[in-house]
């Protein structure tokens, strides 16, 4: 199977349309008509992300966050960047990244974080898009369908809990070494809105809503100002939200693209460490 059929089938499940206008998700680096010998699926692309496909024999890298996301003038050794794009032209790795569509998408990352969490009656929250995708079948017919996607989504807990039981289910499930929170909310965590990364742009949405409390990656001190006992706010951490898109990756890939060798990296590329 060539790396092509790889890289229609995420993006039949994710459209690229489905991007945020900054985003650039899609084909990074490298050839699309050879043949793939492996999948690295990963959430960031280093140097050492490279070296572990050459490791494994993987010729496709597919990662949540673009390598190359804002323009680059040259490729010369002189940052990060430059010099992992330059390891996988010279190593023939190719790198597709599914980025904001995969955040965006019913059933991408934040459903992914739903799904760990145990959550009900999910539905998209924030603003809505609609993108028609055609494919073919496996008779060859051409198939045409549509892709629903918000900025966010909330769900509910089959039986209510406390704000500290939550705030200990995402340590153990998300393997967060802190949480920062507001207030603790002195009733019944009953409704959840949430979205990885950097999500707190939701949190209006998710107060209108009627969310009992407020889950995403980052947010900024004062936008904690304002909210004890109107909703419990929960930041794990970028990289925590979002660690468990590999999953995503290797479902679809299996599920489309027969025979194809996927391996989930075993690289931490967490920038951010934690120290007590």
């Amino acid at each position: 199977m060539k790396i092509q059929e790889v890289i229609d089938a995420l993006e039949q499940f994710a459209p690229l349309p489905m991007q945020e206008d900054y985003d650039n998700a899609g084909l990074q680096v490298g050839l699309t008509e050879v043949e793939v010998s492996g999948a690295l699926l990963c959430l960031d692309v280093t140097e050492e992300i490279i070296d572990e496909a050459m490791k494994k024999n993987c010729n496709l890298i597919v990662s949540h966050h673009p390598l190359i996301f804002h323009k680059l003038r040259r490729v010369t050794c002189e940052d990060a960047v430059q010099r992992t794009v330059w390891k996988a032209l010279e190593h023939h790795v190719t790198v597709v990244s599914m980025h904001t569509n995969m955040d965006a998408v019913e059933g991408g990352v934040n459903y992914k974080i739903a799904e760990k969490l145990g959550l009900q009656k999910v539905r998209l929250i924030g603003k809505k898009q609609v993108v028609e995708v055609h494919c073919s079948s496996q008779s060859g017919q051409q198939v045409s369908g549509k892709r629903y996607g918000g900025e966010g989504i909330i769900g509910e807990f089959p039986e209510p809990l406390a704000a500290d039981d939550l705030i200990q289910m995402l340590h153990q499930r998300f393997v967060v070494e802190c949480v920062q929170s507001n207030q603790l909310l002195r009733r019944e965590i009953r409704k959840v809105a949430l979205c990885g990364g950097a999500g707190s742009f939701l949190l209006d949405h998710a107060i209108v809503a009627g969310a009992d409390a407020f889950i995403t990656g980052e947010m900024h001190y004062h936008e904690f100002f304002g909210h004890d006992q109107q909703i419990q706010i929960c930041v794990i951490g970028h990289y925590q939200s979002e660690q468990y898109t590999k999953e995503i990756f290797r479902k679809i890939i299996e599920d489309n693209c027969p025979g194809v060798r996927c391996c989930l990296s075993e690289i931490n590329t967490n920038p951010i460490l934690y120290f007590s």
